[in-house]
């Protein structure tokens, strides 16, 4: 049985994280993110984030897990490098890397590669497992990915990704031939299915804009570009209209990943926009596209 803990007036104004590390001094706040991030924590029944502030009078039902040290190491892995300087760097992620530890993937992640290829990265700023992280990608989705290497460029870049002043643009091959335009459909956690996400009224405001660049025989190249960010949402849109991305084997179509052989799902961040976070100089961002990806791509257009 979870353990329960009802929130005092003392408590008010403290992060969830932080006011069970002070209630449970035996376990770090990282372990508590851990938990947090892994639904193992619910308030007054329900998942929340991490830097949520309960009320008086709040029930916390914790249920608390076994889990190995999340500390980052610092690892040497190769880096496929976009961008750098002294601020920021963004990289072309493969298909496979974890971006931060998690249960089932404690090394061999972005974060470990940034703390050995980013000396000055002091993770004791950061949250313990996800120093310089600031947006995530997929492990099986490739693409630009941008980290921060200094708390400051951290700050500021989670505050522009927060008030959608970054433009991300994804390319994707999916089945059938999507509306383009915009697709506004609300995205909550799968009720049954908890790994999962899905449309829902009671979801989160989640908009995707859909443009098609190529298509024939039932599959299409397409543009897609991020408003909001949540999780799966591309993927989730797509299997909304009954386009999924080929390959994906959560949501997509299991019979046409079998027939085109697509190992994993065909979707890769291809271009970032933003505005540097020091010098605020424009910044526009573009990772080369995978093999798998440009042979699809090219299977298209022989089509067409």
């Amino acid at each position: 049985m979870p353990d329960t803990l009802i929130v005092s007036e003392e408590n008010l104004g403290l992060r969830l994280d932080k006011l069970l590390a002070q209630q449970f001094p035996e376990h770090s706040r990282s372990y508590f993110q851990y938990l947090i991030d892994e639904k193992h924590v619910l308030l007054n029944g329900h998942p929340v984030k991490k830097q949520h502030r309960p009320l008086a009078g709040d029930e916390i039902a914790i249920a608390f897990q076994d889990v190995p040290n999340l500390d980052v190491k610092p690892e040497a892995i190769p880096l496929d490098i976009v961008y750098e300087d002294a601020h920021i760097i963004a990289v072309n992620k493969p298909v496979g890397m974890v971006v931060h530890p998690a249960p089932g993937a404690y090394t061999g992640t972005f974060a470990n590669a940034l703390m050995y290829h980013c000396k000055e990265l002091n993770p004791d700023e950061f949250e313990k497992t996800r120093p310089g992280i600031v947006h995530r990608l997929d492990k099986e989705t490739s693409g630009l990915l941008i980290g921060a290497k200094t708390l400051e460029a951290h700050k500021k870049l989670t505050e522009a990704f927060s008030k959608r002043e970054v433009q991300k643009r994804y390319l994707a091959i999916c089945c059938g031939i999507p509306k383009e335009g915009e697709c506004s459909a609300p995205i909550k956690r799968h009720p049954i299915k908890r790994k999962q996400m899905t449309v829902s009224a009671e979801g989160k405001e989640a908009l995707t804009r859909f443009k098609i660049l190529a298509r024939k025989d039932g599959l299409s190249l397409i543009e897609a570009e991020l408003v909001t960010g949540r999780t799966h949402q591309i993927r989730v849109h797509l299997k909304h209209l009954n386009c999924p991305v080929l390959g994906d084997n959560t949501y997509g179509n299991q019979t046409l990943n079998q027939k085109y052989g697509a190992l994993r799902q065909m979707l890769h961040a291809h271009q970032v926009q933003l505005k540097h976070p020091i010098s605020e100089v424009s910044l526009e961002l573009v990772a080369p596209i995978p093999t798998d990806l440009k042979n699809f791509i090219e299977l298209i257009q022989k089509l067409d």
